[in-house]
């Protein structure tokens, strides 16, 4: 059995560690948890640094939970957050659980015997408890002064802003608290896990556990991922990168890695593969004497949406990345269906306009194609020069005639034409 502590160490995946955690974990199983927010109905790629966090303690002969916030999302954590966000009907917060919970199934083993994961939901346990009962038996074990002194709250009662924060917020902790202390007491739970903005919430609970019932259970942090060039990590000018593909193409994902910088790269591989030591060293020597063939990148990109997503949507995506940036041919255009065609060039930012069957029955004169119907030009005098500089291709193929009259039969698939101007200039028309 691999020691938990010693693979996270050398993953870059340990910031914080309760004294006495390496020992228990080496000397039994354990149950261990980390909570996943439920507001949205797709989890990011933040979120999977603790998705592999769960699958690494898991191969380390433990057993992951994964706690999905059915009540804690309707309260709202105020870790890292400036100001109190809106919070969720039940509604909606259940669709977002259903959808989370397809998506860890992903990555963790639910059916392996003595260390299968499991999947809990704290409203299952906080529905039932009254808001008397709770701050009876719960809230008096917790002194305000100890809540006081958590970074998440002293930073938003202190900050620029000094927004305040709602009682609603303020007993996020003390509700997170009370999840550790239930699943210490009724499921044998041990350890807590997240990020490392989650320290003060993870061991509110593990007081907790102390006071209320002198128990005792342990803490553990990963590190908050950020970018070498100080962006936030998971983000692009389109916003969040999710693991649903229909809210993040694969094409995306894919180049969302194949983007990262080397020194990302070198980190970004440890944390998100499952590759060893030895097989990632390896990768780095070879990405050091070519850099310009992006191997260290490739590898993270193939292995994380091949566990994402699959092994056929890795080839839609390397196929795309060849047509829009490399030597790409008509034959891999055609081997794509109908929603792969369309998701690979939206995906990667490509217009889409469309032309009727009988314009293109009739036969559409290139100039007006590329002009009228896409814009690629601003005017048809542009489109010739474009032309006769050798600059325009259709599915791929220069053209080198401004009076050609593109018909039905040069469109793949019966449906689609590629336009391109220059390298990297794409409009995509599709029949309709």
């Amino acid at each position: 059995m691999k020691n938990f502590i010693e693979e996270l160490l050398w993953r870059r995946m340990l910031q914080d560690v309760m004294p006495g955690t390496e020992e228990l974990l080496t000397k039994e199983q354990v149950r261990g948890y980390i909570g996943f927010d439920p507001t949205a109905d797709s989890l990011g790629v933040g979120n999977l640094v603790q998705i592999m966090t769960l699958l690494h303690f898991q191969q380390c002969g433990h057993q992951p939970i994964a706690l999905v916030g059915g009540a804690t999302g309707m309260v709202g954590d105020p870790s890292g957050k400036s100001a109190e966000r809106n919070l969720l009907s039940e509604e909606i917060l259940q669709h977002n659980l259903n959808c989370q919970r397809k998506q860890l199934e992903k990555f963790l083993d639910f059916n392996c015997g003595s260390n299968s994961a499991l999947i809990v939901n704290n409203y299952d346990w906080f529905k039932g408890l009254s808001f008397l009962d709770f701050i009876r038996d719960t809230g008096k074990h917790i002194t305000v002064n100890y809540m006081m002194a958590k970074d998440s709250v002293k930073k938003r009662l202190t900050g620029e802003e000094r927004e305040g924060m709602s009682f609603t917020e303020f007993t996020y902790q003390l509700i997170q608290g009370y999840d550790f202390y239930h699943l210490w007491k009724n499921a044998g739970v041990k350890l807590q896990m997240g990020g490392s903005d989650q320290w003060g919430n993870i061991t509110t609970g593990t007081e907790l556990i102390r006071r209320k019932a002198g128990g005792e259970a342990w803490a553990l942090t990963t590190p908050l991922i950020k970018k070498a060039d100080g962006t936030k990590f998971g983000k692009t000018e389109g916003g969040n990168i999710w693991l649903d593909s229909k809210r993040t193409t694969p094409y995306e994902f894919y180049q969302f890695w194949m983007n990262a910088a080397d020194e990302d790269a070198g980190n970004f591989i440890r944390i998100f593969t499952l590759k060893t030591r030895e097989e990632i060293e390896a990768i780095e020597t070879e990405h050091l004497a070519a850099p310009h063939l992006r191997g260290l990148q490739r590898a993270l990109a193939e292995d994380i949406t091949t566990r994402v997503h699959s092994a056929d949507d890795l080839r839609m995506a390397q196929a795309a990345t060849e047509v829009l940036f490399g030597k790409g041919t008509i034959e891999q255009l055609a081997r794509f269906n109908d929603e792969q065609f369309v998701g690979i060039f939206v995906g990667a930012g490509v217009a889409v306009t469309d032309v009727t069957e009988s314009e293109i029955a009739q036969g559409i004169g290139v100039l007006d194609l590329i002009a009228d119907k896409a814009g690629l030009v601003a005017s048809k005098g542009e489109g010739r020069k474009l032309i006769q500089g050798n600059g325009l291709s259709i599915n791929k193929n220069k053209i080198t005639d401004a009076n050609l009259s593109v018909t039905k039969d040069q469109l793949i698939n019966g449906k689609y034409l590629l336009l391109q101007k220059g390298k990297k200039d794409y409009c995509l028309v599709k029949v309709v």
